[in-house]
């Protein structure tokens, strides 16, 4: 068993084992299922996970409101036809996590990771760190474990929930549950993996959830992008040996803090915040009624 991020990178080092082997092992305990067992839902999720991020990049889907509507295909044909400033990976990546969102408002299936609505960030990041490199799906699968170690330790002490915490808990904390696992996939040491989540979780401390008209939809899917480059750019930095000044446990518990200050109409009441804006408000007005 392990309650902190830095308790499971001292297990792991200890043994001289990756974190994922860790929570691979606790997994086994907790659920008691086999290893074979495990890899078969791994693999399950997965492809629910390919599927809702290819699925809107050819072809929009109706949603209430219709408020991302197309959003996954206009970011896919931009990147197909002109890379973007960005690059067409990063472009690329963003548009997997529009197509999970779109997906997702929908009603379509998705995985949530952590949450529905945050459900585009590590399926974009795995899908779109696997094809770059061409691992197999085995290394795909190590990420998934690795990055469902860092939202374990999460929910044990904070929160992966908007309404309790802000987006900063949900886009935020599966943000760095994809760094973690991107770190891991490109052969970052467990030092690293962690400093990756306080780097992720740093930058959108305090990232507020305010739903227009009270759908995940906007700016939800705006962040799910914005938080996949968040975590692609934190694991870069963790890769590049930078230290984490800060203990990701304790940006954890920050995190937490800081959702707990917030009101409540900055916590998924869509009262304020974009949700609060005139045009906002026009909008909910239009799809619900006075």
């Amino acid at each position: 068993m392990y309650n902190s991020i830095s308790d499971l990178c001292k297990q792991a080092d200890e043994r001289g084992t990756a974190l994922w082997e860790i929570v691979l092992e606790n997994e086994m305990l907790v659920s008691g299922k086999s290893e074979s067992d495990i890899y078969k839902e791994l693999k399950r999720r997965f492809e629910v996970m390919e599927a809702s991020a290819s699925r809107a990049l050819d072809k929009p889907y109706d949603t209430v409101g219709n408020l991302i509507k197309g959003s996954a295909n206009t970011q896919y044909k931009y990147t197909k036809e002109k890379g973007g400033i960005c690059g067409e990976f990063m472009n690329e990546a963003m548009a997997l996590a529009l197509s999970c969102c779109e997906i997702n408002a929908s009603m379509g299936k998705i995985c949530a990771a952590p949450t529905a609505g945050s459900c585009g960030i590590l399926p974009s990041v795995l899908i779109a760190v696997r094809n770059r490199y061409l691992f197999e799906d085995k290394i795909v699968y190590q990420g998934m474990l690795t990055a469902s170690g860092i939202g374990a330790v999460v929910m044990k002490n904070a929160t992966v929930a908007g309404a309790e915490g802000g987006c900063q808990a949900e886009c935020g904390v599966a943000a760095a549950m994809a760094a973690a696992a991107a770190v891991h996939m490109c052969g970052g040491t467990n030092t690293m993996v962690s400093n990756a989540c306080g780097f992720a979780l740093m930058n959108c401390m305090g990232l507020v959830c305010d739903p227009v008209a009270g759908l995940v939809q906007l700016p939800c899917a705006l962040r799910n992008a914005s938080q996949t480059v968040n975590a692609l750019t934190s694991a870069d930095i963790a890769l590049s040996g930078a230290p984490c000044l800060i203990p990701a446990d304790e940006v954890v518990e920050a995190m937490y803090k800081v959702g707990k200050a917030l009101p409540s109409s900055l916590k998924e009441t869509a009262e304020g915040g974009i949700a609060g804006t005139a045009t906002g408000k026009q909008i909910a007005e239009e799809i619900f009624g006075a």
